[in-house]
This record gives structure tokens, C-alpha cells and sequence, in this order.
């Protein structure tokens, strides 16, 4: 199912957000969400992204690089939204992104409704899309993610009814193994915008 995502009346929604931030990065070289990206930090992106997103706090799971901490609990400061984040540290990260993506659900509150789930290594997702995908996270719809062209990016907004399902995720797939179940019944909101797809892996070549 599709929407066309207006920019729209976001439900009243008890809404929060995690950003996982525990890999080692190693194909980058190790410490990648803190290498300089841009005039900032790598990670500054996503988390621009999360506290953007109309919801009541964001989460930063954080595991091998140390430096991740404080450089979010920086940027949040920066942005005079140090009340809005909270750490957490996935002391199992290193088995992979479902160890860190089990270790923030965990955290939520208990009345969540739901959870956006950014990913750290994403810098370029649009500000003004969390709010398209929150408006349309409705009664019965489980899942939301965005769609360029034929293809769904980053981030997902679960419903709570998926909370279970994402603390039982392994592995270093995360939640596709959830998205997957899904299948067409996740609602799709369209973008023009490619940064929903774009994530870093190696460091960008110097500039000629």
C-alpha cells in the first residue's frame, strides 16, 4: 500500500526514536560514525534526522566506537535538544546490528505507539520526512518506510505491535527479517529524495 505522503496532520501519536550507532565500521576503517564528514560528524546527519522527527526522545545505541556518545550527547547540545536524547550501550553489539536494534527497543518507554528506526551511517535522510511517515502511521498499520522509485530506504517507523518482533531480532540484519513478514502490508510513503538510500561505507575520496 502507498500514500503519496502530504505534508499533513501528524497523528497524536506517542512517537520515539532510535538511531543504531554500535558498529565498529569496519570496511570505513574503524570509528566511521566519527570521522569527518562534511564540517561535522558523520553521524550528525542522522541524528539532524531523529530529533527532527515528531517524537518525544531519541535513543543512540552505541557500542564499539566510544567516541559516539559524546559526540551525540555534542550535537544535541549544539542543538539545544539535550533533553530529547538518551544513550544506551549494547554490550553484545558486536554480534551485529540486531544486538544494537534489540538493545533500543528495549529501552522505550513502555507506552510507546512507536519507533522510528534511523540508521547511523545514513547521512543524508530529509528533515521533513519523519513527519510524512508519522502521519501515516494510523490505526492497524504495523510498519512505514519510504520509497524512491521502486526502491524502500530508511528510516522505518514501527508500530508497537512490532516491538516484540524487533527484541527478537539477531544477526547483523536487523530488522529486515521483520520487514520481510511484512511484505506488501508495509505502507509506503513516496520521496524524490535518493538520501533515503545513501549510506556510508568507505571514506569519501579527497576532493581533487
Amino acid at each position: 500500500m502507498t500514500t503519496e505522503g502530504g505534508a499533513g496532520e501528524v497523528p497524536e501519536l506517542r512517537l520515539e526514536a532510535i538511531v543504531l550507532a554500535g558498529g565498529a565500521g569496519s570496511r570505513f576503517g574503524g570509528r566511521k560514525l566519527t570521522s569527518p564528514w562534511r564540517g561535522g560528524l558523520l553521524i550528525d546527519g542522522a541524528l539532524a534526522a531523529a530529533l527532527a522527527a515528531p517524537v518525544r526522545s531519541v535513543t543512540v545505541v552505541t557500542g564499539a566506537d566510544p567516541a559516539v556518545g559524546p559526540a551525540a550527547e555534542a550535537f544535541a547540545a549544539a542543538t539545544c535538544q539535550a533533553d530529547r536524547l538518551k544513550l544506551v550501550h549494547a554490550a553484545d553489539h558486536a554480534e551485529g546490528m540486531g544486538a544494537t536494534l534489540r538493545t533500543g527497543v528495549a529501552a522505550l518507554p513502555p507506552d510507546a505507539d512507536g519507533v522510528f528506526v534511523f540508521l547511523g551511517d545514513m547521512p543524508l535522510i530529509p528533515l521533513d520526512l519523519p513527519s510524512r511517515l508519522a502521519a501515516a502511521l494510523q490505526a492497524g498499520v504495523r510498519a512505514v518506510a519510504p520509497r524512491f522509485e521502486d526502491q524502500r530506504g530508511h528510516p522505518v517507523l514501527f508500530g508497537r505491535a512490532l516491538f516484540p518482533a524487533l527484541r527478537a531480532s539477531t544477526g547483523d540484519e536487523g530488522a529486515r527479517a521483520v520487514l520481510q513478514a511484512l511484505g506488501k502490508s508495509i505502507i509506503t510513503v513516496d520521496t524524490t529524495d535518493r538520501g533515503i538510500l545513501f549510506d556510508v561505507d568507505r571514506p569519501e575520496p579527497p576532493s581533487p
